[in-house]
């Protein structure tokens, strides 16, 4: 496996997309997990579609209400990408016929999106829009320590994630219970999972003590992966003037800070792996000086501060104006990205970019076998995704079963 960076500028034409409009988007798949039933009803109907174009145009308050209707717009109008938003009270394709007042979101799953410039300090291996499986894997433990509390901390099930088509990957939460969120909820869903909220580095991340049991849940998942990720594969701090900047800002002691900025002055260009252990074996022989034997808590201390500074490096960062409103757009699944031509396909976390189909390989595929979708490489992605709007489906049944029976056991 080599660490090539995504090739940027393969961006399809309008008539490669209606072509892709036409044989290959799973209209009837997103129809049946937008409106959470193979039946048309409220819950697509009521949905605002937003559409794209290449010509910079931006057409919101679409809604359709069936999938027929879905795909024939959509073809119809052949935009660059479209965006997924709320379920209203009423169809937002009338909203330049009432009141803006009248209109009220009511519902959206909670949604996470991920990007990989948020990782710019830590990764060397790419820079800007491009991205590789080394980096990737930064994506790929956000994605891990997510899932887990999505699962453990708030008890959803119905989640998917897919790849944005460049550099980063959105998680749609689709629980009933996560859609019915008010926009005070899903800021308190962030809140809960937004822990390195400034992203600079020349500030300690300064967690509280004892860490939550989220908190220390992740950082038991993360370490294993810091040696291996930051010092060994990105090494970051190789540079003497990053590791000032990116590194001793992060720990507590201002004497230790000089101390080490001695030490890689006269011992320059020393690896990220080998100044991480330079802040251990230097604070060691600054304890034996009298003045700091009096304070007891001194590894404790730095030993806080270097698990801070993992969580910081690793922990997810998260885009929070996406999740924090339930009328904030975000690109539906399978769409193509319109500078790579990368399909928006479903990921799990042992997904590379690499993996993602292209637009220009789909037509080729297509072209070399009769027009058959189940012969292409995007098949096996609308497989999984199929799979996820079936649970989705299932569980949205269940859970319209045990309201009713609720409301039949309060009439008596």
């Amino acid at each position: 496996m080599t660490s090539q960076s995504l090739p940027l500028g393969n961006g399809p034409s309008a008539s490669d997309m209606q072509y892709y409009y036409q044989y290959l988007y799973p209209f009837k798949s997103i129809f049946q997990w937008l409106n959470h039933s193979p039946k048309p009803g409220k819950d697509m109907m009521n949905r605002e579609l937003a559409m794209a174009f290449r010509s910079g145009a931006y057409k919101r308050y679409n809604s359709f209400d069936s999938a027929q209707d879905f795909k024939a717009q959509i073809q119809r109008s052949n935009p660059d990408r479209f965006e997924i938003g709320a379920i209203y009270n009423k169809p937002p394709r009338q909203m330049d016929s009432i009141l803006k007042a009248d209109m009220k979101p009511l519902e959206k799953e909670v949604v996470f999106d991920i990007d990989m410039d948020d990782y710019d300090p830590y990764r060397t291996c790419c820079s800007g829009a491009n991205v590789c499986h080394k980096c990737w894997r930064f994506i790929s433990l956000a994605m891990k320590i997510i899932n887990i509390a999505l699962e453990e901390d708030f008890g959803y099930s119905d989640y998917i994630w897919i790849f944005s088509g460049r550099r980063g990957a959105h998680c749609w939460v689709t629980d009933k219970r996560a859609r019915q969120l008010n926009d005070i909820q899903r800021r308190n869903v962030l809140d809960y999972m937004n822990v390195v909220r400034d992203r600079s580095q020349d500030k300690r991340l300064n967690l509280k003590r004892p860490y939550h049991p989220h908190l220390l849940r992740s950082l038991e998942t993360l370490k294993p992966y810091f040696v291996d990720i930051i010092l060994r594969e990105q090494n970051p701090w190789h540079d003497d003037k990053m590791a000032v900047e990116g590194l001793l800002p992060g720990l507590h002691d201002k004497v230790l800070i000089e101390i080490l900025k001695k030490h890689w002055k006269t011992n320059p260009n020393r690896t990220s792996e080998q100044k991480w252990a330079d802040i251990d074996s230097l604070a060691a022989s600054q304890l034996k000086h009298p003045s700091a034997l009096k304070r007891a808590d001194y590894f404790t201390r730095l030993r806080e501060c270097k698990e801070d500074l993992v969580l910081a490096a690793l922990y997810p960062k998260l885009d929070v104006e996406v999740t924090k409103q339930t009328i904030h757009l975000l690109k539906a699944p399978f769409c193509v990205h319109p500078a790579t031509g990368n399909v928006c396909v479903p990921i799990t976390e042992t997904f590379i970019p690499n993996d993602a189909p292209k637009l220009i390989q789909l037509q080729t595929e297509m072209e070399s076998n009769e027009n058959q979708i189940e012969k292409t490489s995007l098949q096996p992605y609308l497989d999984q995704f199929q799979r996820f709007v079936n649970q989705v489906v299932k569980n949205e049944l269940a859970s319209i079963k045990r309201e009713r029976e609720d409301e039949v056991a309060d009439t008596f």
